[in-house]
């Protein structure tokens, strides 16, 4: 997979380019952008009561530079993104489109903790008729992402 750069990014990804404008620290710490936390579960990790257990993973994994992106879902919470093997900042981030279109209308990521090697976002909503996809984003770059589900 080849390296997008942020005009590319500015162009085909709302996430990930505001993903680029963040500022990384040393601590994870969760970002969202659009119209995210609109439906019910958004805001939340995929550990929350009701919600624990009920994830698989959907989609091959993807892979980067050796790190690895995974996309899971559950019809009754959403839809989360965890990457592993990961270095410092990089960033699982979840988009969802609110309409199906394959448009991010909303996103949340997650940065690499220190002393850590993975991450994983918080719910994205992808129930009725709406449509998520995992990205792995490293220094403002997609270097790898799922398909629309």
């Amino acid at each position: 997979m080849r390296r997008r750069t942020l005009q590319t990014l500015l162009a085909t990804s709302g996430a990930a380019a505001m993903l680029a404008l963040t500022p990384f620290t040393a601590q994870a710490a969760p970002h969202s952008g659009g119209n995210y936390g609109a439906y019910g579960f958004e805001g939340q990790y995929p550990t929350v009561g009701g919600c624990a257990g009920s994830f698989r993973q959907v989609g091959p994994t993807k892979t980067a530079d050796g790190m690895s992106l995974k996309y899971f879902y559950s019809d009754r919470c959403g839809s989360f993104a965890r990457i592993e093997n990961s270095r410092a900042n990089c960033a699982a981030v979840l988009e969802r489109s609110n309409s199906g279109a394959a448009r991010a209308d909303g996103w949340v990521s997650e940065t690499v903790d220190a002393g850590i090697n993975y991450a994983y976002t918080k719910i994205g909503n992808n129930l009725s008729g709406r449509v998520s996809r995992a990205l792995l984003a490293c220094d403002g770059h997609a270097l790898a992402s799922t398909n629309w589900y």
